[in-house]
């Protein structure tokens, strides 16, 4: 090999940066289009312990939004400047690492799009298919076609002959993550609205953990509600009544009856559907919804007899 056709270490790095930014903007934006299906149609056997339904910006979603908005632009700056470079030195087309880097990529590319395949024909002979499947394999398929086409063509030096189309290329790549970050917003609303849902899911949690103290300790116990929330207080076992995160005020509570009592909070906003409902099972009472309005909301709560036997 001549010289010229030597990779430097330039070369190395900007191909394994183009690279590392290609493979982490699909798998973000793929993370990113997977969490907005779970959110369009969640699974119902996860029911509400999947916190991805309180806070869809925890987790993956803040993740993937994160690398998107780094990898994305790095990959087309990168991919950019190569292509320049290939214009300016068309030898370079035989450089070992570009060609082993795009082999490679065109082979996992591949490889995806033949196992998305066969999990979709297996679904579809099994009678499992459903909307979020479906849209997820399309995804899948999207984006991997997406990459195989672009990099086989890459090879054959189309982005090194037409500079306009590998210019189009960019833009429309670019154009569809933005359309898709910013469709999330729209779909599960700002991080500041999110951030709302989150501390009522905050309330929710403490006033559940409010009630089980008062029915599984102080009524299993005593065979009476407690006359405030301060009664629930017991430094031997080291518990606290919570207190609203956001206010720092007490929670309301009221006892309305031998067995009936309301616990009280002020809430951001009104609690969505698959939002309203407890994480876990607790029995103890007749009545157990925890959907709310916006603003103070007090839960009617009515103890069950049969739950707590006298022994």
């Amino acid at each position: 090999m001549s010289d010229r056709l030597k990779a430097t270490p330039k070369d190395v790095f900007l191909w394994l940066g183009a690279m590392i930014s290609l493979y982490a903007s699909a798998i973000s934006f793929l993370g990113l289009l997977f969490a907005y299906v779970n959110y369009q149609f969640p699974d119902v056997t996860q029911g509400y312990y999947y916190d991805e339904y309180y806070d869809p910006y925890s987790g993956a979603v803040r993740t993937a939004m994160a690398f998107l908005i780094v990898s994305v632009p790095a990959y087309l700056v990168l991919t950019r400047i190569l292509n320049a470079d290939l214009r300016k030195h068309p030898a370079k087309e035989d450089l070992w690492v570009r060609k082993w880097l795009i082999v490679a990529t065109i082979f996992v590319a591949s490889i995806t799009i033949a196992i998305d395949l066969v999990t979709l024909v297996q679904s579809f002979l099994g009678g499992e298919l459903q909307t979020r499947f479906l849209l997820k394999v399309v995804a899948v398929l999207v984006v991997a076609g997406g990459g195989l086409w672009y990099y086989l063509e890459d090879l054959r030096g189309l982005w090194r002959r037409n500079a306009s189309a590998a210019r189009i290329t960019g833009i429309v790549t670019a154009g569809i993550i933005l359309v898709t970050v910013v469709s999330g917003f729209l779909v599960i609303g700002s991080p500041m609205t999110q951030r709302l849902y989150r501390l009522d899911a905050q309330k929710v949690s403490d006033l559940q953990t409010i009630q089980g103290e008062l029915l599984y300790t102080y009524y299993q116990a005593k065979r009476e509600l407690p006359p405030t929330l301060d009664a629930l207080n017991d430094t031997t076992i080291g518990f606290q009544v919570p207190v609203d995160q956001q206010s720092g005020e007490p929670y309301g509570y009221r006892v309305t009856g031998d067995l009936t009592f309301q616990l009280c909070a002020t809430f951001n906003k009104a609690s969505r559907a698959r939002e309203g409902g407890p994480r876990f099972a607790e029995g103890g009472v007749t009545n157990e919804s925890w959907h709310h309005d916006a603003g103070e909301y007090c839960f009617d709560r009515t103890v069950d007899p049969a739950f707590f036997p006298v022994k």
